[in-house]
Order: C-alpha cells, then sequence, then structure tokens
C-alpha cells in the first residue's frame, strides 16, 4: 500500500546465526561486567589496600583460591605459594600480582566487621566471573568458525581495523547482503553516519545528525575507523587533514567512518580485497 517502505530482507542464514551468538555475546558481556563491579564495590568494603593497588575489575582468578580469599589468608599463604597457583592458571605476571597483593594484606590492620563474609561472596562473584569468561570464549570459537563461511568474510577483514568481532557486527547489523541498501550513501545514513536536512520554510543547508539509525552498525564503524589510524596510512592522512581543517577528534573520526564506509561499499561490489596504496614520497 506504500511505496516509501523499504522491503524486509531477514538475511541468510550466516548473517542470522551470527546476529544471534552477538547478540548473546553482548548479554554475557554486560553480565561480566554487573559482576566485576559488584565484586569491585564488596572488595572495597573490606579490603580498600588491596583495591587501591590493583586493577581489580580484572583480576578476577585472584580472588577464586581458598589462599587469597582474605587477608590473613594472603599473609599466611605468602607470595610464592599464590604465584604459584596463579602461574599454574596461566595469570600474566603472576610473581608481581602476588607480591602486590601480600603487601597489600600486610599494610592494612584494621579489622572490619562482616569481612569473613564478604570475603566469600568475592570468592562466590569471582567463580562467576571465570564462567562467563569461558562461555565468552566459546561463543567467541563459534562466531569465528561461522564467520569464516560467509562469502564476504575475507573481502570485509580485509578492510584495515575491521576485526573479527566487527566484521560480525557489520554482518549482522547488514543482514550480509548490500543489494538491501542500493547505494553507498543509503549504507551510511542507516549507520548514522550521513547527515539529513532539517530545512523549514526558506531556511535551507540546515543539516543535523540523524536520530534514527543503527547503533550497532555505526559502533563498528566507529571504532574500525579508530583502530585504522594505527596501522593505516590512508586512514591517518585523512584523519590528520579533517584535524587540519579544525575538526575535533570525534568529528574526524567520524568523517573517516563515512569515507570507510564508501570503501567497503565498493570493495563488496567488486568482490576485492582492500589494498594498501605505495606510499608516495615528494621530491625534496
Amino acid at each position: 500500500m506504500r511505496k516509501d517502505l523499504g522491503l524486509l530482507r531477514p538475511g541468510d542464514e550466516i548473517a542470522v546465526d551470527l546476529r544471534t551468538l552477538t547478540a548473546r555475546r553482548l548479554d554475557l558481556v554486560n553480565d561480566r561486567t554487573r559482576q566485576t563491579n559488584r565484586q569491585w564495590a564488596q572488595l572495597l568494603e573490606f579490603f580498600p589496600a588491596l583495591e587501591r593497588a590493583l586493577n581489580l575489575r580484572r583480576r578476577a582468578r585472584l580472588f577464586s583460591s581458598p589462599a587469597t580469599r582474605c587477608r590473613p589468608a594472603i599473609r599466611r599463604s605468602g607470595a610464592t605459594r599464590i604465584g604459584t597457583w596463579l602461574r599454574n592458571r596461566k595469570v600474566k605476571n603472576a610473581a608481581a600480582l602476588a607480591e602486590t597483593a601480600v603487601e597489600a594484606a600486610r599494610a592494612q590492620h584494621t579489622v572490619l566487621p562482616g569481612e569473613t563474609l564478604a570475603a566469600a561472596m568475592v570468592a562466590r562473584i569471582a567463580k562467576g566471573v571465570l564462567a562467563l569468561d569461558e562461555e565468552i570464549a566459546e561463543l567467541d570459537a563459534l562466531i569465528q568458525a561461522r564467520f569464516n563461511e560467509h562469502r564476504h568474510a575475507t573481502v570485509i577483514r580485509s578492510l584495515p581495523g575491521m576485526g573479527t568481532l566487527l566484521s560480525v557486527e557489520f554482518i549482522a547489523a547488514t543482514g550480509g547482503d548490500l543489494d538491501a541498501f542500493g547505494t553507498a550513501d543509503r549504507l551510511a545514513s542507516f549507520a548514522g553516519l550521513s547527515p539529513v536536512p532539517r530545512d523549514s520554510g526558506r531556511v535551507s543547508g540546515n543539516m543535523r545528525r540523524p536520530r534514527r539509525y543503527h547503533r550497532g552498525l555505526l559502533r563498528a564503524f566507529y571504532l574500525s575507523a579508530m583502530a585504522s589510524l594505527r596501522t593505516c596510512s590512508a586512514s591517518q592522512a585523512y584523519y590528520g587533514r579533517k584535524r587540519n581543517e579544525g575538526k575535533g577528534h570525534k568529528q574526524a573520526l567520524l568523517a573517516l567512518a563515512r569515507r570507510r564506509a564508501n570503501v567497503l561499499w565498493a570493495m563488496l561490489r567488486d568482490g576485492e580485497c582492500h589494498e594498501a596504496l605505495p606510499t608516495v614520497t615528494a621530491p625534496a
């Protein structure tokens, strides 16, 4: 009945599977963040010396051992035993981490009420965080295997800054088929990278950021543009040119992401991988 609405395209089988896997992974990551923050807050109540010395949001494995659940246990175990336990579980910088924990336990002499039960709760939360880490690792393996089966996997991943997860988010957001968009401009508009006119009456040229766009696709383009600044000379040159024009960091990154949308569109249209342009040295 209406000619201004686009057709619903659910995407191919692989794209639907990747959308399901990425949605589940996002839920697990959010759950891990919530539990890690709760663990940090709980530990801060009875062991502030260790919280001050370490980044506890990434040290869940340290508190999953009975030898490190409370300050007296850490002092009794010693740095050697704790370091060996962490090293057997492939924790990076195990010796330094154990030394820091023991020094923090010796530095705090105040015994706070409820310390024993709070330490047990921290250990329980730590086990939940480790279980989430294992499930996320399993999902990453499934995502990697399923993504390699997609026909555009090699082309998308060849673009600098587009790792496996960002490439999967791109396929999950677009359905794996760019024919639904028609042009690169429509793809950029769907991702929120193209301004829309907000003209009224005689006022023209009033461009504003769109309010309705795909947040996941914008995130994929934005993060890939940020990552490309470390390795891609063309992205570095374009970003530098936009900064010289007076744009801020975020504006320059969005402009770079818009340009990369055109590049990725052309790559998928022609079925060709990205090739870095040779560096041309200006004559002295």
